[in-house]
C-alpha cells in the first residue's frame, strides 16, 4: 500500500475492491423510488431508500429499454443489481440491472389516505372554488427567497404588468420543519389583503415536495380568506395543496402567466372601454338633449311666441349643421376637382405629343449613328477578305516572277508529265501572256 494516495487513486482502488467482491454483485435490494429521473439520453437516476438510509442508483439505456415497467416516486421495488462507485464525485452507487415492483410506497399510501380523508371532509370540492381577479392590483407570493421559481415569477410579473404590487411572504418550502412556516406565512401574506395568493416551488422528488401534502397546510388553503393558486413542482407533480387551492398550475412560470393580464390585452381592453365610454357619452347627450327640447315645448306649450322662438332656433341649429355638411361636401368635390383637373393637364395631347417629340428627337440620330458603325464595320471586314484573297490568288504568285502554263483546251499544266515535245501552251505572266512550244521534256 502506498504512504500517500491521490484521490484518484483512493477511488480506483475503491471501485475495483467494489467490483471484485463477488458478495457485492448481483444483489437483491429493497426499497422507495425516489428523485426518478429518466433523462433524454435513455439512461435512468434515481434513489432507493428506507426510514434509515438511502443510496444512489443508475440504470443505463440498454437495460431501461428491455423494461416494460417505469417507476415513479413513491413506488417500492426490489432492486437487482451490483455495488460500485462513481469516480467522479467519489459516491457509492447501485449499478441496476432490472426493477420490480413490490407494491405501493410509504409516503405515496400515506398520500391516498389524507387525501380520501380531506376530500371526504369537501375540502377538495369544486363548488368551494373561488375565481381569481381579472386585474390583480396586490399579488400576495408565498415560496422562499432564494427559489429560482421567485426570479421567474418577478420576472414574468414585471414583464405582463408591472402595475401590480407584490407582497413577498418568504418561507422555506422544504423539510420536515417546513408545513409550520408555511402556512404562518401563508395567514401573514393573507393579513395584508391581496387580491391573489400564489404559493410556489420548484420542482424536486416526492420527499422534497412532501411539506405540501400536509394536512395542516391543506386547511390553511381552504381556509384563506383571498384566493390562493398553487404552483408546486413541474407539470407532472401533484400535491394536495394543489387540490386544496383555487387553481392549479402546471409551473410557477405558467402561475405568473394565469394571474395577470399581458399588457397589449390592458391597452386593447382600456382602447375597447373608451370607444365604448364616447359612445354612451354620446347617446345620452342626445338623449337629454331630446328630452329638454320636449320638455321645453310641454312649458311654453302655451306661450306661442316661446314655442316659436324655440322652433326657430332648432330650424337655425339644422341650418347650421346644413350648412357645415354642404360645405364639407363642397370643399370634398373641389378636392375631387382639383385633382381630376391635375390628372387631365398631365394627360393633355399637347403634352403627350410635346413628350413624344422629346423621345424623337432623342432617338433620331440613332439610325444614322447605327448605320455608320455597320458601313465602318462592314468596310473593315471587306478589307479584310481582300487582303485573304490576295494572299491566295495565283496572280500573287505570278507577281512573284512565275509563270502560268495553259493548254489550249484551259489544262492547266503542274508537272512536266502534263506536257509532250512539241504542245504549243499559253504562259501567262504578270503583264500579259506569251505563245510557247515546248521543245524537250
Amino acid at each position: 500500500m502506498p504512504d500517500l494516495w491521490t484521490v484518484s487513486a483512493l477511488t480506483r482502488y475503491v471501485k475495483q475492491m467494489l467490483e471484485t467482491d463477488y458478495r457485492l454483485q448481483d444483489l437483491r435490494v429493497s426499497g422507495e423510488i425516489s428523485g426518478f429521473r429518466a433523462y433524454p439520453s435513455g439512461h435512468w437516476y434515481f434513489t432507493l431508500k428506507d426510514s434509515a438510509a438511502q443510496v444512489s442508483c443508475v440504470m443505463w439505456r440498454g437495460r431501461a429499454e428491455r423494461m416494460r415497467y417505469t417507476p415513479r416516486d413513491g413506488d417500492a421495488v426490489v432492486a437487482l443489481g451490483n455495488a460500485g462507485l462513481y469516480e467522479a464525485r467519489g459516491q457509492f452507487q447501485l449499478d441496476v440491472i432490472t426493477l420490480q415492483p413490490a407494491g405501493e410506497g410509504v409516503l405515496y399510501r400515506e398520500f391516498i389516505r389524507l387525501k380520501e380523508a380531506l376530500e371526504a371532509e369537501g375540502l377538495f370540492d369544486p363548488a368551494r372554488k373561488r375565481p381569481l381577479p381579472a386585474w390583480p392590483r396586490r399579488i400576495g407570493i408565498v415560496t422562499s427567497p432564494k427559489a429560482a421559481a421567485l426570479r421567474d415569477i418577478l420576472n414574468i410579473l414585471r414583464r405582463r404588468f408591472p402595475l401590480a404590487e407584490v407582497i413577498l411572504s418568504p418561507t422555506p418550502v422544504q423539510g420536515a420543519d417546513a408545513p409550520p412556516y408555511i402556512v404562518a406565512a401563508l395567514q401573514a401574506c393573507a393579513a395584508q389583503s391581496p387580491d391573489v395568493i400564489l404559493l410556489a416551488r420548484g420542482g424536486g422528488s416526492l420527499e422534497d415536495l412532501w411539506a405540501f401534502n400536509d394536512e395542516r397546510l391543506v386547511r390553511a388553503i381552504a381556509a384563506s380568506p383571498v384566493p390562493v393558486v398553487s404552483a408546486v413542482g413541474h407539470e407532472t407533480d401533484f400535491s394536495l395543496a394543489d387540490f386544496a387551492a383555487d387553481l392549479r398550475a402546471p409551473t410557477p412560470s405558467v402561475a405568473a402567466e394565469l394571474l395577470v393580464p399581458a399588457c397589449d390585452d390592458v391597452a386593447r381592453h382600456l382602447r375597447a372601454l373608451e370607444a365604448r365610454l364616447h359612445s354612451l357619452q354620446a347617446q345620452r347627450l342626445r338623449q337629454a338633449m331630446q328630452r329638454a327640447d320636449r320638455l321645453a315645448l310641454r312649458l311654453n306649450a302655451l306661450r306661442p311666441q316661446a314655442r316659436l322662438d324655440l322652433l326657430c332656433r332648432r330650424q337655425a341649429e339644422a341650418l347650421r349643421r346644413l350648412s357645415s355638411a354642404w360645405q364639407h361636401r363642397l370643399d370634398r368635390e373641389r378636392a375631387r376637382l382639383r385633382h381630376a383637373e391635375a390628372v387631365l393637364r398631365a394627360a393633355h395631347p399637347q403634352r403627350r405629343m410635346a413628350r413624344l417629340r422629346e423621345r424623337l428627337a432623342a432617338v433620331a440620330y440613332r439610325p444614322q449613328a447605327a448605320i455608320a458603325r455597320r458601313l465602318g464595320h462592314d468596310a473593315l471586314r471587306l478589307r479584310g477578305l481582300a487582303r485573304s484573297l490576295e494572299a491566295v490568288s495565283p496572280l500573287a504568285t505570278v507577281a512573284r516572277g512565275y509563270a502560268i502554263l495553259r493548254h489550249d483546251d484551259g489544262r492547266i499544266v503542274r508537272s512536266v508529265l502534263d506536257a509532250a515535245p512539241g504542245d504549243r501552251l499559253d504562259a501567262r505572266l504578270v503583264d500579259g501572256q506569251l505563245r510557247v512550244r515546248v521543245e524537250n521534256p
